[in-house]
C-alpha cells in the first residue's frame, strides 16, 4: 500500500472537515485516491447517523439571516444532543449557511416526505399534461414523471438541494458530514422565510 501523504491528508480534511485518522484511514481505503475518499467519509456519516437515530436532540441554535438588500430574511433551528456542540464554530457555521440556503433557493420543505401530498399531485398533473401535449406517448409518460419529480425534489427539498458555496455537494452530504465530524445527531428540526412582497 502506498504511503499517504500529510499533504493528501490535509486536503481531505479541509474538504470533508473529519478527523485526522478518519481521513488518513478513508485515503488508505480508497487507495489514496481522495475522490474515493470523500465517498468513504460520507458513507461513514450515514452510518454513524443511522446509529444514533434514536438520541435526542434537545440542544442547538436558532440562527437568522437577513439579505443585504434587507428583503429577504430567514430563521433556522437546527438541533443536536449537546450544548457543547451547539456552541462549535462548526455547527454555528452550518447553522448560519443553512440560512444562506433558505434565502436563496427557497425551498418548500426540509425532506420529501415533508412535501404537502396536493403539491405533488399538482406537480404530476401538470407534467402528465405537458407531456400528453408534446404527443408522448402512455407508456412512457409515467417513467418522464417520475424524472421531472427527482429534479422537482431537488430544486424544492432542502436536504436534497446543491450547496450553494459548492453545488458538487448536498446539503444532506453537508449534513452527513457535520454528524461525521462531531459524532452527534444532528437534525434541522423547522424554518421560516420572510420575503418582503410575498
Amino acid at each position: 500500500m502506498a504511503e499517504i501523504s500529510l499533504e493528501l491528508i490535509k486536503q481531505l480534511r479541509q474538504r470533508t472537515a473529519a478527523g485526522f485518522m478518519d481521513c488518513k484511514r478513508a485515503l488508505e481505503e480508497a487507495g489514496g485516491d481522495i475522490e474515493k475518499a470523500v465517498d468513504f467519509l460520507r458513507k461513514k456519516g450515514l452510518v454513524i447517523a443511522a446509529k444514533r437515530a434514536a438520541k435526542e436532540t434537545l440542544e442547538g441554535v436558532v440562527t437568522s439571516y437577513i439579505h443585504s438588500n434587507k428583503k429577504i430574511g430567514v430563521l433556522v433551528e437546527l438541533n443536536c444532543e449537546t450544548d457543547f456542540v451547539a456552541r462549535t464554530s462548526e455547527f454555528q457555521e452550518f447553522a448560519h449557511n443553512l440560512a444562506m440556503q433558505i434565502a436563496a433557493t427557497n425551498p418548500l420543505a426540509i425532506s420529501r416526505d415533508q412535501i404537502p401530498l396536493e403539491i405533488l399531485e399538482r406537480e404530476k398533473r401538470i407534467y402528465e399534461e405537458q407531456l400528453k401535449e408534446l404527443g408522448k406517448p402512455d407508456h412512457v409518460i409515467p417513467k418522464i414523471i417520475e424524472g421531472k419529480l427527482e429534479k422537482f425534489y431537488k430544486e424544492n427539498v432542502l436536504l436534497e438541494q446543491p450547496f450553494i458555496k459548492n453545488p458538487e455537494i448536498t446539503i444532506q452530504d453537508l449534513l452527513n458530514e457535520l454528524m461525521a465530524k462531531t459524532g452527534e445527531k444532528i437534525i434541522i428540526k423547522r424554518f421560516c422565510r420572510f420575503q418582503i412582497g410575498d
